[in-house]
């Protein structure tokens, strides 16, 4: 059994995340102790649970250590199995990290599998729901992985009640990733969101988020379109996301509101996002550089990418996944600066 320190590196969920997404994808039991060890609330969270449960569920695995503020469980999977499947996360848990746990072992299997998730879509902490599916989701197709994802209802923190859909397609092999320039930014586009708030706060978010940018870069020569969205859901909240589309990659940067959080702080605060990827030389930004090295794990060339920003969650991650097994990597850069990273198969 495969014996994880919870607090190493990052210490944060997402060791647990990876660590149930390979168990489940290589059929390797584990055991992981000092789980967030160093977090306000230590142990599993409700959202964690979603995740260990989520897993366990699709691989028939057997779980100790399975409740709220538990620092210590085992998973043993069984076979994995595809199907049609509904996760309630309740309140604002994320749905996009339970997507995240998920596909990794879902994408070999023979069959579509289809997932139905209620909670966060646009939550503190986690990817957002348009990240997933105009940043990652475009990304690993490259991959040739293919997801699709739909929203029918949007859940703001703290009343949740989103609901997405994601159909994930078998594949058989996933192909490399290597992408060393970013190449020409082409084109800007997002949305400002609102959910039951007056369409004016999206407004103000926008001209922020645009004034931001043009006071950093006003010889921009990319097209800009941000689109105003009044979206459906039982909660209010709103957001900013914003889409960077170059010659050879897709980035993507995210900002929520929050009662008392002026609107213009929002789309400042996405635009700085933006700027500060902008004015790298990296193609992937730095969230994409952490979630897709599983992936480029999985093909049998080797994969070489340049990132915005080399973040302990990504040394974190190569880390678990190397748990499971071996593969080689080289990292060339300072943290939290640019870099460049390699992975290929362990010879």
């Amino acid at each position: 059994m495969i014996e994880i320190d919870g607090s190493l590196g990052e210490g944060g969920g997402q060791i647990l995340r990876t660590a149930l997404s390979l168990s489940c994808l290589f059929n390797k039991p584990f055991r992981i102790f000092n789980i967030r060890k160093g977090r306000k609330k230590p142990g599993l969270m409700p959202q964690h649970l979603t995740c260990l449960m989520a897993a366990q569920l699709i691989s028939n695995a057997k779980v100790t250590g399975d409740y709220q503020a538990s620092t210590e469980l085992t998973f043993s999977p069984q076979e994995v199995k595809g199907g049609d499947f509904f996760f309630d996360i309740g309140t604002a848990g994320s749905t996009s990290l339970v997507i995240q746990t998920l596909i990794p072992s879902l994408i070999f299997l023979k069959e579509k599998t289809t997932l139905i998730l209620q909670g966060g879509t646009h939550v503190p902490f986690s990817p957002s729901f348009h990240y997933i599916s105009e940043g990652f989701v475009p990304m690993v197709e490259r991959l040739g992985i293919k997801i699709r994802l739909t929203i029918e209802s949007y859940g703001f923190y703290p009343k949740g009640g989103g609901r997405i859909r994601a159909e994930i397609f078998p594949v058989k092999d996933a192909k490399p990733l290597r992408i060393m320039e970013r190449g020409k930014i082409l084109r800007l586009k997002g949305y400002s969101g609102v959910g039951n708030l007056p369409l004016s706060i999206a407004d103000r978010q926008k001209n922020a988020a645009l004034e931001k940018i043009y006071s950093q870069v006003p010889d921009l020569q990319c097209a800009v379109d941000i689109e105003l969205i009044d979206v459906p859901g039982p909660g209010q909240g709103t957001f900013v996301f914003l889409r960077a589309e170059s010659e050879n990659s897709i980035a993507g940067f995210t900002s929520l509101g929050e009662r008392g959080k002026k609107a213009e702080t929002v789309g400042q605060e996405a635009a700085a996002e933006f700027l500060k990827y902008y004015f790298t030389d990296g193609a992937l930004d730095q969230y994409l550089s952490d979630q897709i090295v599983l992936y480029l794990r999985m093909s049998r060339e080797e994969s070489v990418f340049t990132t915005s920003c080399i973040t302990q969650h990504l040394m974190t991650n190569l880390w678990v996944i190397g748990l499971f097994h071996e593969f080689k990597y080289s990292i060339e850069g300072e943290m939290g600066k640019p870099g460049m990273v390699k992975i290929s198969l362990k010879s």
